[in-house]
Parts: structure tokens; C-alpha cells; sequence
């Protein structure tokens, strides 16, 4: 959250709160290990965000209805709804062939590891986390094309 742009309209302690939530809040499931629980993590931040981006581009895109949702909660998301929704779209292309990498990237760029902290998370050594993640930019750059260059994931 710390690299989003001022105005989100998302909080971090909000979009922990609901990704609490949809984790189960108090009934929460036997996590197998610490991996499995900041996998499940991450892929609910990241639907959350891009839940979010594509309401608020459709509220702009003139939907006109009144609706109460999060983000009149002043909650977290990502700095560009459109940029947003770009690199989910790059991350679901990039899972087909790179699984590992794809979940390295979204506890990364969706969750807001450090890469230290998702090596430990995946249960992989941290040179292995630093190739996968300089593999993983490089590939996300490129689908991203020409725009993505000045926006990084």
C-alpha cells in the first residue's frame, strides 16, 4: 500500500478486516501451514481489489445506482482501478505457465511482502524468491507493455 498513490480509497486495516472476514473470521479453516494461509490471503486481497476497481470503474462508466459498499469505508486498493485490473488480467495469463511465480507476485504485489517474507511464506530460499521475482517483473513488464513500464508491479 505504501507505493499506491494518495486518494485510494482503501485502508490496509480495512482490507484486512474483510479479508479476515472472508477467510472465515472466527471460524476459520485447519490452515495445512503458513503458506496455505498467506496463499488464501493474497488471492482475497487480490479479488478484492479487483472487486473493487471494477465497481468504481463501472460507477464511472455512468451505472448511476446508489449502492453502499466499501469503498464509501475509505478502504485500500490499488492506485489506478484501470492498472489494477490490467495486471490481474497480465497475473491470470502468467498462472497458466507459472503457477509458483504467480502466487510469489500476488503475496508480493496484492498482499505487500517483502520478498523475504513471501520466500518464507512459499517455504522457498530467498535467492530462489529474487529469480522468480526478477522473472516474473521482467514477463509482467512485457505483457503490460509500453504503459506498464512507468507503472512497475
Amino acid at each position: 500500500m505504501a507505493r499506491e498513490a494518495p486518494g485510494h480509497t482503501l485502508q490496509p486495516t480495512a482490507l484486512v478486516h474483510e479479508v479476515w472476514l472472508r477467510l472465515g473470521a472466527d471460524r476459520q479453516p485447519e490452515w495445512k501451514s503458513r503458506a496455505q494461509f498467506f496463499a488464501a490471503a493474497a488471492e482475497a486481497m487480490r479479488r478484492i481489489l479487483i472487486d473493487s476497481a471494477r465497481r468504481r470503474l463501472a460507477q464511472r462508466r455512468g451505472s448511476g445506482q446508489e449502492h453502499v459498499d466499501i469503498d464509501q469505508l475509505d478502504l485500500a486498493a490499488a492506485t489506478d482501478d484501470s492498472r489494477v485490473l490490467r495486471v490481474n488480467e497480465a497475473l491470470e495469463k502468467f498462472a497458466v505457465d507459472e503457477p509458483e511465480k504467480a502466487e510469489l507476485v500476488k503475496l508480493r504485489y496484492f498482499a505487500g511482502m517483502t520478498l523475504e517474507e513471501a520466500a518464507q511464506a512459499l517455504g522457498v530460499a530467498e535467492p530462489t524468491a529474487r529469480r522468480w521475482w526478477a522473472y516474473s517483473r521482467a514477463w509482467l513488464l512485457k505483457e503490460l507493455g509500453p504503459s506498464g513500464a512507468s507503472h512497475r508491479p
